[in-house]
């Protein structure tokens, strides 16, 4: 199990205690030290499932830079390169555990992934 986390975001560090109170010993990354590659943001779009915008955080000042907004149309490519290259954007926290992932908005919603096969 691993948690891309913020230890500035109140969410991610609820994520994180609700995940250790459980039990669970999730590897911590801190992804903006850390950055996430873009094979490491490609295996966690294909475990979340769904559309990738879902893992980008439109509110921040570098998404106005970009001139990105949710309802654009690009490839997934084009998404998970803009994570790449500008991970302050990445959705926080995401816990990755057995190829299943769920971003922890709210922080309840990482529990889904404890004893799962």
């Amino acid at each position: 199990m691993r948690i891309y986390h913020n230890p500035r975001c109140s969410k991610s560090r609820q994520a994180l205690a609700l995940l250790e109170d459980s039990g669970a010993s999730p590897e911590i990354v801190e992804y903006l030290k850390t950055p996430p590659t873009l094979a490491d943001l490609q295996t966690l779009h294909a475990a979340l499932g769904g559309d990738v915008r879902a893992m980008i955080r439109f509110k921040e000042d570098e998404a106005k830079a970009l001139g990105i907004k949710p309802g654009d149309e690009r490839p997934d490519a084009e998404w998970l390169q803009i994570l790449a290259d500008t991970p302050r954007l990445l959705e926080r926290p995401i816990v990755i555990a057995n190829d299943q992932a769920r971003i922890g908005r709210p922080p309840e919603q990482v529990l889904e992934l404890l004893n799962r096969p």
